[in-house]
């Protein structure tokens, strides 16, 4: 599997594969998902999925489809990364 993320993967998978128009800050985004991945120890690409599609990629997440304590820790921290790299 593999542990990278890039703004271009980022904004051909939401506007290509999801579907969606891509209403974040990709820049952003990559830079909060690398920051979160680090501090917890998690694999890039199954964080991105984690949070953009809520995908069951991490282990411990989710308990029958609803975020644990450590799932909403991750959510909590990535959002947390996300704007302070937006307000940079």
């Amino acid at each position: 599997m593999k542990n990278t993320i890039s703004k271009k993967y980022v904004v051909d998978y939401i506007e290509n594969d999801l579907g969606e128009i891509m209403r974040h800050d990709p820049a952003s985004m990559t830079g909060a998902i690398r920051e979160t991945a680090k501090v917890f120890g998690l694999n890039k690409y199954n964080l991105f999925h984690y949070i953009v599609e809520r995908a069951d990629t991490i282990s411990g997440t989710q308990s029958y489809g609803f975020d644990t304590e450590w799932g909403r820790a991750i959510r909590a921290y990535f959002e947390s990364e996300y704007y302070k790299f937006l307000n940079q």
